[in-house]
């Protein structure tokens, strides 16, 4: 089949790719050894995650008793008609939720503050922090589309497109996910357990258990774990298997080839060194770990990026987006990097609290990108100024906005009721996520930002072509 009309470009680019690439294989293997070797100084200190497999049982045995209630006396038992009358200071509660869900939910910088603001105030609710991340990485993902290396590769309708799935799933799962948070906050300042106001707000069944466990307990992991579960569940049938992303995003050859060159990246920046590296300087200082530790130049004017740049960074490699069980696992391989790692830990957490989020890749690399379009490098030829040098000068960075800048608040359409648990597949996925090993990611990340600059400038080469054909 061929490409549709408004992705030939962007696919020939990716072909132009494909052809380049053996260009930059020295660094593909030089960046392979260095992520080996940092990896190893990151994982040296381990920080218990805390799983009790008692507990997971016990939620697992919940779970497979709630299932077979309901396919003996159907779905209506969870539906609203079943609800029991609020008593009147839980209606008040179930009000404020709302409006707060409403006011915090405006864009995705809004909806990564209220996470963090979350587990600042109760650092406990671990999976907060992770969807903080996460989510900053969904705002970077979407100022690209309009950045200085996208822009000309994706067409219009695609980019429009590619954005609102983007910020559809990043709207629903805080649509999800944000009313348990404030249940759970709303019942540590009361002393009570509000979670049998959990179908208020059309959170699915198999949230509850979790809650109610983790209100004795406080097992973060496994709470982790549950809302991972839940939320990639969550966006399945309403994103992921929406007919019209389908068609238009998922089955393109655009997006196929983008998850193929294994550009499908969420990356956690470190604002500080691990312990190990600090204490091993000398050696360090010899054989650099990754490209973040050369020495940073100060920022071209951006008061909310920091000055040095981030410290290196970890994170993995999402090889099959539309898969929901690699999904799944993804996101618990995600929280055991973040909270497995006691040096990973302290540097994100860092990067976290200095580095206010607006959007752009400027706020963990300066020395590489610019949220300032006029000062940003507009050329034909930007693989090869990143071949040049690790870093760029102040006048040839990348440009990468700021998400207010380039896209508008988008309101959200209203959500289907239905509860998605009806199978016992995700009871067999409630398990102790395990550390990854690899988790370095400084060199891949660079690697794929020349990845998508060699298709950029493919891409402008084909353009040029065609007009003189004209």
């Amino acid at each position: 089949m061929e490409p549709k009309t408004g992705e030939s470009s962007a696919f020939l680019g990716f072909i132009r790719l494909a052809m380049t690439l053996p260009q930059t294989t020295a660094e593909a293997v030089k960046g392979k050894y260095a992520c080996w070797k940092a990896s190893q100084l990151l994982i040296k200190d381990r920080r218990p995650l805390g799983w009790r497999e008692s507990s997971a049982h016990s939620i697992r045995d919940q779970l497979e008793r709630l299932l077979s209630d309901r396919s003996r006396v159907g779905d209506g038992m969870f539906g609203k008609d079943e609800r029991t009358p609020l008593l009147p200071e839980d209606r008040h509660i179930v009000k404020q939720i709302r409006e707060s869900v409403l006011e915090a939910n405006r864009s995705n910088i809004t909806r990564t503050k209220a996470y963090y603001d979350c587990y600042r105030e109760y650092p406990e609710l671990h999976w907060s922090f992770l969807a903080h991340m996460v989510s900053r990485n969904a705002g970077w993902n979407m100022t690209d589309l309009k950045g200085g290396l996208l822009s000309d590769v994706v067409t219009d309708p695609l980019r429009e497109d590619m954005y609102q799935m983007l910020e559809r799933s990043n709207a629903l799962i805080f649509l999800d996910a944000y009313p348990q948070l404030l249940l759970y906050i709303h019942s540590r300042k009361l002393g009570r357990s509000l979670f049998h106001l959990l179908p208020e707000f059309r959170v699915s069944a198999f949230m509850r258990p979790f809650w109610e466990r983790f209100w004795i307990e406080r097992d973060s992991a496994l709470l982790a774990v549950g809302l991972i579960i839940n939320e990639q569940n969550y966006i399945e049938g309403r994103v992921i298997r929406n007919s019209y992303f389908q068609k238009n995003i998922l089955d393109s050859p655009v997006f196929a080839l983008h998850g193929r060159f294994q550009m499908n990246q969420v990356i956690f920046p470190m604002l500080v060194e691990p312990q190990a590296t600090v204490q091993n300087s000398a050696a360090h200082q010899q054989e650099p770990s990754s490209l973040a530790d050369e020495p940073a130049a100060e920022m071209d004017g951006s008061d909310e990026a920091c000055s040095s740049g981030c410290r290196g960074m970890v994170g993995l490699i999402l090889e099959h987006f539309s898969n929901l069980e690699e999904r799944i696992g993804f996101g618990k391989a995600l929280y055991a990097i973040l909270f497995g790692y006691k040096d990973v830990l302290a540097g994100v957490q860092s990067f976290a609290a200095e580095t206010v989020h607006r959007g752009s890749r400027q706020e963990y690399w300066p020395k590489l990108f610019t949220s300032s379009k006029k000062a940003a490098l507009n050329s034909a030829q930007e693989s090869q100024e990143l071949l040049k040098s690790e870093w760029l000068p102040q006048d040839k960075r990348l440009y990468s906005p700021t998400l207010n800048e380039v896209w508008q608040d988008m309101p959200y359409e209203p959500v289907t009721r239905y509860d998605w648990f009806k199978s016992k597949k995700a009871i067999d996925q409630v398990a102790r996520p395990k550390r990854p090993i690899l988790i370095e990611m400084t060199h891949a990340h660079r690697y794929a930002i020349q990845k998508t600059a060699l298709t950029h400038d493919a891409e402008r080469a084909v353009t040029k072509t065609a007009e003189k054909a004209h």
